[in-house]
């Protein structure tokens, strides 16, 4: 299960959406999220897989891959799909005593789900294909207009870091669980609450690894003479291409399109 999580791993590949500028895939993500909260019916979710699908394959990272980074998000996916099932009221199609289901609690329950399942998957694509520092440059650049009214730009960009170190956890989490094993512990065994137990001994040295993660990386950025974003240089300065207008030319089109679709179907 800990090597399913691929939120904030990046797949080095030679893909149209690796050389994109992160500022281009930051935007375009943020476009295709609003456009899964104006989508209405499923013929809308149709079309926005079908550009997701599209993107998938220009990245070049394998289907498998991001599939995978759903699974540990299954249990949030079932609870919402069972929630929306069970609570919404209409045309009653089951009941047994207090339990209902419904025709409308079927259809919001598939679509909140779907809904979930794109939203994950674009998200996860941008981190894939863009490795953590690019994003720190990015969001920082995009966020940049704030700091004229005094809003720390710099600092809330630098809070995407801790993305960099979501794969070094996990790995320090598979070492503990499988020292863990060798002394005996069982974590497949028993009921979800006997499993939830079971877990406890691993978050001590694992909150103990995130700390001296924490404080390396802090004397790391001191030794360097960090002092925030004031005068700092970068070594490769980010800049927008042809292929960066034309992709988010691309995506304000297709915004469009899903605002038609909304409006008139």
């Amino acid at each position: 299960m800990i090597r399913d999580i691929t939120l904030g791993q990046y797949y080095s590949a030679d893909s149209i959406l690796h050389r994109l500028d992160p500022r281009t895939k930051i935007m375009a993500t943020l476009i295709f999220i609003i456009e899964l909260f104006l989508v209405k019916n499923f013929m809308g979710f149709a079309v926005c897989g079908a550009a997701l699908a599209v993107c998938v394959v220009l990245s070049k990272v394998p289907l498998s891959f991001i599939l995978r980074g759903l699974k540990p998000i299954f249990m949030i996916l079932a609870f919402t799909f069972f929630l929306n099932i069970f609570m919404v009221d209409g045309h009653e199609i089951f009941r047994w005593k207090f339990i209902k289901i419904t025709t409308e609690g079927i259809y919001l329950a598939l679509f909140m789900s779907i809904r979930l399942i794109l939203l994950i998957i674009s998200s996860s694509v941008l981190t894939l294909t863009t490795k953590p520092i690019a994003l720190t440059d990015g969001l920082e650049k995009l966020m940049a207009p704030l700091s004229k009214l005094r809003v720390p730009s710099h600092e809330i960009a630098m809070m995407s870091i801790a993305l960099r170190f979501i794969p070094l956890l996990l790995d320090e989490t598979d070492k503990i669980m499988k020292a863990q094993q060798a002394r005996g512990a069982d974590f497949e065994s028993g009921n979800i609450l006997k499993r939830a137990k079971s877990m406890i001994p691993i978050l001590v040295p694992l909150f103990v690894s995130a700390f001296r993660i924490a404080q390396d990386l802090a004397m790391a950025m001191e030794a360097r003479c960090y002092r925030g974003g004031a005068g700092r240089t970068r070594m490769n300065e980010i800049k927008f291409d042809k292929l960066d207008f034309m992709s988010i030319a691309a995506c304000i089109c297709f915004l469009g399109v899903v605002i038609a679709m909304r409006v008139l179907i």
